[in-house]
This record gives structure tokens, C-alpha cells and sequence, in this order.
């Protein structure tokens, strides 16, 4: 035996960081998957796309941290709800560039809104300010 007191993987921030993503993330989760059959991987691209505009995998996978095998399959549902268009760079033929589709579009509006909803759900148990300061924590962690 040590001297050190017992690690409890409970208070472990990483481990109550993923607890807390997951937890929330499953609950918005059936809004997606209900409504559009999406993956979590999808909705992803799909925000992307809408929040920033037509980009190609590599960018979406820059922003948002995510494996490029994830991506590609990702892009090909979507492409098959017809979500999406893919069109090739005339610089660079190994790349597409992504966009939304009229449908896709739609579908992005729509989860924006239940985001919006859902997101201001999560935050009313928390003062204005305590949800100020989760954000700002949450920020700087995001920047490790």
C-alpha cells in the first residue's frame, strides 16, 4: 500500500467531461436520429457545412476533430439522403468540395432551432452567470 489516497476516477475531469458530453450528447441525439436517421458523425458534417459553408472533408475534419474514415462515411449517408453535393477542385482533383443541398439546408435549419431549444434546456438549471462561467471553462479547455 501507498501513501496516497485512492484515485476515484469519479473526480477524474476528463472522465466527468466525457460523462457529461455523452449524457447530453445521447439526449439530443434522438432529435437527429428520430427526425433524419442521422449519426452523430452526420449531424456534424451536416452543421459544418451549414454554419460554414461549402468546404472540403479535410476542413471539416480540421474543425471539427474528427477522423477522416468517420468523415467519408458521414459524406456518403448524406450524399445518399441527398443532403449534400460533392464536386470535384479543378486545382486539385484528389479533393471535393462539399455543399448543402436545398434538402440539407432544410434539415440543418431544423436541427438549428432543437439545438438552440435544447441547448437553452441543458442551461436553465444554472444561473446567468454560472452559465457564462460553464462556457467560458469549457473554452479554454476546448483549446488544450
Amino acid at each position: 500500500m501507498t501513501d496516497q489516497p485512492d484515485f476515484d476516477i469519479r473526480s477524474f475531469l476528463p472522465y466527468l467531461l466525457n460523462q457529461a458530453a455523452e449524457e447530453s450528447s445521447l439526449a439530443f441525439q434522438h432529435h437527429y436520429r428520430q427526425r433524419y436517421g442521422m449519426l452523430r458523425t452526420e449531424w456534424r458534417v451536416l452543421f459544418h457545412l451549414g454554419r460554414y459553408g461549402a468546404m472540403t472533408a479535410n476542413a471539416i475534419g480540421t474543425r471539427a476533430k474528427m477522423h477522416k474514415t468517420k468523415i467519408s462515411r458521414a459524406v456518403a449517408a448524406l450524399e445518399q439522403k441527398r443532403y449534400l453535393t460533392r464536386k470535384k477542385v479543378e486545382a486539385d482533383r484528389r479533393h471535393e468540395m462539399l455543399s448543402l443541398t436545398r434538402a440539407g439546408r432544410t434539415v440543418y435549419a431544423d436541427l438549428c432551432k432543437v439545438a438552440r431549444d435544447y441547448d437553452a434546456q441543458l442551461l436553465a438549471p444554472f444561473s446567468a452567470e454560472e452559465q457564462a462561467l460553464l462556457k467560458r471553462a469549457l473554452e479554454r479547455l476546448a483549446k488544450l
